[in-house]
């Protein structure tokens, strides 16, 4: 768009119709891009101005085409090491590795993996089946016919409640492995007070306002105590199916 701009002086960035053609050449390209070392867009008329039609053409160099997703790279290997630092482990704990997805087909991904781990990831899958492949093996487990395979699902976020002082208080830990339960008794704020709003949380941030809500509702009914008196007990329960 910023070179097709740069050409013709238009700028397709508000052309919705534009937009998705050339989100679909670049999904092509992107994909001819990881056998071949370069490629030609061409779309045409992908627009027009008082001097007639124009059409949109150019060729990309796979070197280009890295160095325009370097940094969403760059990301993913930084939540990889960070995966690794949370279950305490070191490239080197690492036997095996399974790329998932089409998009891990791109030679500068597979690099990065195996200047990460010190070796090649297996390829012998098919990228874009594992996921299927790995939820038919799950679904095994818990329909009971797979009891050779034992696969811990863990929740990827912690929850927890809202509680005095807008603080999130986390009652089951991101990483834990489930099923699971967790029980945890809490208790009024104020003398007298005869409900409760229960704000149910999702993330890893001190303040409940920076987490994501999964639900709330108001629990009434308590006696009239003074404060700290009323016990209420909440129940995090995670089953085989999160």
């Amino acid at each position: 768009i910023t070179e097709f701009k740069k050409d013709q002086g238009i700028d397709l960035s508000k052309d919705q119709l534009a937009l998705q053609r050339i989100k679909e050449i670049a999904e092509k390209a992107k994909i001819e891009l990881s056998t071949t070392l370069e490629t030609e867009i061409n779309i045409p008329f992908i627009t027009s101005d008082s001097s007639g039609p124009k059409h949109l053409y150019m060729k990309l160099t796979r070197a280009q085409f890295e160095n325009l997703v370097k940094e969403y790279i760059e990301k993913s290997t930084e939540l990889v090491k960070e995966t690794l630092r949370e279950a305490k482990l070191e490239p080197k704990d690492i036997e095996e590795i399974i790329l998932v997805g089409g998009q891990t087909r791109m030679p500068a991904i597979q690099k990065a993996i195996k200047d990460l781990f010190n070796k090649e990831p297996n390829k012998s899958i098919n990228s874009d089946e594992v996921v299927a492949m790995g939820a038919a093996i799950q679904g095994g487990i818990i329909g009971g016919e797979a009891k050779e395979v034992l696969l811990l699902d863990a929740t990827p976020l912690s929850l927890g409640i809202e509680t005095l002082g807008r603080v999130n208080t986390i009652l089951i830990p991101k990483n834990t492995t489930y099923p699971t339960d967790k029980t945890q008794v809490f208790s009024t704020a104020a003398d007298s007070q005869t409900s409760v709003e229960v704000h149910v949380l999702q993330g890893e941030r001190p303040m409940a306002e920076d987490n994501k809500t999964l639900g709330r509702f108001i629990l009434d009914g308590i006696p009239l105590s003074p404060r700290g008196v009323p016990q209420i007990e909440v129940i995090f329960d995670i089953d085989t199916n999160g």
